[in-house]
């Protein structure tokens, strides 16, 4: 993945009712821009600057490069695993029977994905990700962290800053990480695998 906005799957408007086109306005539109120019700009006339997002997520110290490259890859693959509501399928056969094996059901991994959202205290990210061994974990990560720095691969991700859910649902995270799974492309995810 380069320093780059993508291109969204969907309008401004086709992730509503769960987030508006205000929120995906600001959130996608001002907040991630602004992390792409500023790793832009952090990293002109270095060894990272034709780096991969991910190359620098996993080698960059902690600080500002880290930060900016952190969240340019977790926004970008957090946008990119939406589609409109109701389009969003079911994971397919190999992802769901990792599903089955290691957290008993489709539910069951709702259940913790939302647990491991709703209680990361401050900003940060709840995470599906596969790890070296090939079993599916959740974990909490603060600020920009992202499973690739515990050499595990991202496959879903709930974003709880605040300007994910803020204009949307103000203080009620519980509700809007509930209403996620509305709009999760399954297919995405299964595909990130």
């Amino acid at each position: 993945m380069k320093n780059e906005m993508p291109q969204l799957p969907y309008p401004a408007n086709g992730l509503e009712p769960v987030i508006s086109a205000e929120t995906l306005e600001f959130h996608f539109g001002k907040h991630l821009q602004t992390y792409v120019t500023n790793l832009a700009n952090l990293t002109k006339d270095t060894a990272y600057a034709q780096k991969d997002i991910e190359e620098i997520v996993k080698a960059a110290p902690d600080g500002g490069v880290f930060n900016n490259a952190g969240q340019v890859l977790n926004h970008v693959l957090y946008f990119l695993q939406f589609t409109t509501p109701g389009r969003g399928g079911m994971p397919d056969e190999k992802l769901d029977g990792l599903i089955r094996r290691d957290f008993g059901s489709l539910d069951n991994l709702k259940q913790k994905m939302e647990e491991a959202a709703i209680t990361l205290f401050g900003s940060g990210w709840a995470w599906l990700s596969l790890d070296a061994e090939g079993k599916l974990q959740i974990t909490q990560e603060g600020n920009a962290g992202n499973p690739l720095r515990r050499h595990c691969k991202p496959l879903l991700c709930i974003d709880v800053w605040e300007h994910a859910y803020y204009i949307d649902y103000r203080n009620r995270r519980a509700d809007y990480v509930k209403r996620l799974w509305d709009i999760v492309d399954w297919q995405v995810v299964s595909n990130r695998l």
